[in-house]
């Protein structure tokens, strides 16, 4: 479900995560942004909104933004991994 707060939210059977389309993007697991990453180069996700999502298998969706980029493979673990990672940040922060 795509939410007016520019935010993928993820219904787990115990509870709900929300996800920015920003880190989404910039926090894309496919092998060019891996790249992109491994030398150096930051992957951007700022002003990019979701442009659609499709059922990958049983434990993953495809994500494609609104920048045209479409290739991320987004399973539910990698999912569950960055909301984590995000609270934990917001919790360090707060």
């Amino acid at each position: 479900m795509v939410s007016a707060e520019a935010a993928l939210e993820v219904q787990w059977p115990a509870g709900a995560d929300s996800l920015g389309f920003a880190l989404l993007r910039a926090m894309c697991p496919c092998a060019l942004c891996e790249a992109r990453r491994r030398s150096g180069e930051p992957v951007r996700g700022e002003n990019v909104s979701l442009a659609g999502i499709e059922p990958y298998g049983q434990n993953a969706v495809l994500l494609k933004f609104s920048d045209g980029h479409g290739r991320g493979i987004y399973p539910f673990s990698y999912l569950r991994s960055l909301a984590a990672n995000a609270r934990a940040a917001t919790e360090r922060r707060g």
